[in-house]
């Protein structure tokens, strides 16, 4: 495993062999520079950590920092100080110093501020790791398939995506809606702001406004502090609305006043306040004909609907169904231990001959649950469930007469 690399500038001859012996008895692989000009040429050796005095004899250590900043703003820098400059210390901090010591630097204290620093060095690189996993699954990359449609469907999204136009995603359930919302939002210039998704479906009316608009303090029972609202949230990123179709006709005005005039009130408050997320709606029922039924409002349905993206079920691209099921059988055997594992000729065509009523949700879960029971390397018939085994069957039977 590889040592901790620290960078150590100090001019003062002395201290800077004894810190030196210390890190290095600790573990660390340390880097020493007795100026400040020679740290700044050190950078470039990519130490973890830079641990510099401000006062050094050739220059301030405040160059020091704005260069190890300039090189790698993931290198943190360590700043040591007299009593006497305080002020320095902190504007060092404000310039982006991860922390600053006081002289004579306690060993213990220099060693947790160390450990300190190392490990917010690893969460940095988690959380860009995980972003960088985001991107990729939302990414056009993420996304596999195989026919024509949904090829048509990634060139719309690469197009809209650029825009700052309303998005009506409709399909089936399981189609994978919220993947094509998420994948806009990570092509657009939003992609550094958050996407907020909400199910409307799964709230009662009360809550689901709370939770869209949020709500002053007393407004309501139990509303004990203020809150922001999910449009909030989502104003620098973008605001996703999955079954938009559940929403009530009172919930629907306030919708169209929040796309039409960029501004919301909380609950309880009449204050307006302006938002400006982009907004991605879903919804897995036919909105036209609930406009002519009277229960979805056409005025919102029309500001909805200002780039319409329909995405057909896995019944209907069937070419997709293979490579879906291969993805999520690589997917779940990262998850579950054993062997590599793959599909027969026979179960590969039972999984295409079924009309997947859940769509790519449905497929992913019977994949695993195959897994699981899956014994030998290659997944039998016999181990496709029942359903999707019978419907295979009969296909054979129709060939052979």
């Amino acid at each position: 495993m590889r040592k901790p690399a620290i960078l150590l500038v100090e001019d003062d001859i002395s201290l800077n062999t004894l810190t030196t012996l210390e890190l290095r008895n600790r573990g660390y692989e340390v880097e020493t520079a007795k100026s400040g000009q020679e740290g700044c040429e050190k950078i470039s050796q990519n130490p973890d950590i830079v641990i510099t005095d401000l006062k050094l004899g050739d220059m301030d250590g405040m160059d020091v920092l704005s260069r190890v900043k300039k090189y790698d703003p993931r290198i943190e820098v360590i700043v040591v100080t007299g009593h006497g400059s305080i002020d320095s210390a902190v504007k060092a901090i404000k310039a982006g110093a991860f922390d600053y010591l006081t002289k004579p630097v306690d060993s213990e204290e220099l060693e947790l501020t160390i450990k300190k620093t190392l490990e917010h060095q690893k969460l940095i690189a988690e959380v860009e790791n995980l972003r960088s996993e985001i991107r990729d699954k939302y990414s056009f990359s993420g996304i596999v398939y195989s026919s024509p449609k949904i090829k048509n469907i990634l060139e719309m999204v690469n197009k809209v995506a650029k825009t700052e136009a309303t998005v009506l995603i409709l399909g089936e359930s399981g189609t994978g809606k919220e993947l094509i919302a998420h994948a806009i939002h990570e092509q657009s210039p939003r992609r550094h702001g958050s996407f907020v998704a909400i199910n409307c479906g799964a709230l009662p009316e009360g809550l689901l406004e709370s939770e869209l608009f949020g709500h002053v303090k007393g407004s309501f029972t139990g509303a004990d502090r203020n809150k922001r609202g999910l449009f909030e949230e989502a104003c620098e990123g973008t605001l996703f609305l999955d079954e938009i179709s559940e929403t009530t006709p009172a919930l629907q005005v306030k919708l169209l006043r929040a796309l039409q005039e960029g501004e919301i009130r909380r609950v309880g408050d009449n204050h307006p306040i302006k938002v400006s997320g982009r907004l991605i709606a879903a919804s897995n029922k036919d909105l036209e004909q609930l406009v002519e039924s009277g229960k979805f409002r056409d005025d919102l349905y029309y500001r909805l609907k200002v780039f319409p993206i329909e995405i057909p079920p896995l019944r209907e691209r069937p070419e997709d169904i293979l490579p879906l099921a291969e993805h999520f059988l690589r997917k779940a055997q990262k998850k579950i231990s054993g062997s590599a594992k793959r599909f027969s000729p026979e179960a590969a065509a039972a999984l295409k001959a079924y009309s997947w009523p859940g769509n790519v949700r449905e497929l992913e879960h019977t994949v695993e649950r195959i897994l699981i029971l899956a014994s030998q390397a290659e997944i039998k018939l016999e181990d496709v469930p029942p359903e999707i085994r019978a419907l295979r069957k009969k296909a054979s039977l129709k060939q052979k007469n």
